[in-house]
């Protein structure tokens, strides 16, 4: 799965937003607003990658353990899916 092409992400006055352009921004025409963790497993959805491996990468970076790291990834990658920003 990875982030559909078309979304964005910027730093706007400290916070992160990824928004629609082009022609995904007739689908989706809210903003995303997340944190640093958010935009931890945002960039790696940049390329195709599984949720077991985002979770590895998790634990690897930020020291934490696999079960926190597998229900932030499950309830973020479920957010992304119910908003249709991501490819599976």
């Amino acid at each position: 799965m990875k982030i559909k092409k078309g979304f964005v992400l910027q730093k706007v006055s400290g916070s992160y937003l990824a928004c629609a352009t082009g022609k995904v921004a007739g689908e989706f025409s809210g903003l995303v607003r997340m944190n640093e963790t958010g935009v931890f497993i945002w960039n790696l959805l940049s390329e195709d990658i599984s949720e077991e491996k985002i979770v590895e990468k998790m634990v690897e970076g930020f020291g934490i353990s696999p079960e926190i790291a597998e229900a932030d990834v499950k309830a973020f990658v479920k957010n992304l899916r119910d908003n249709g920003i991501l490819e599976i």
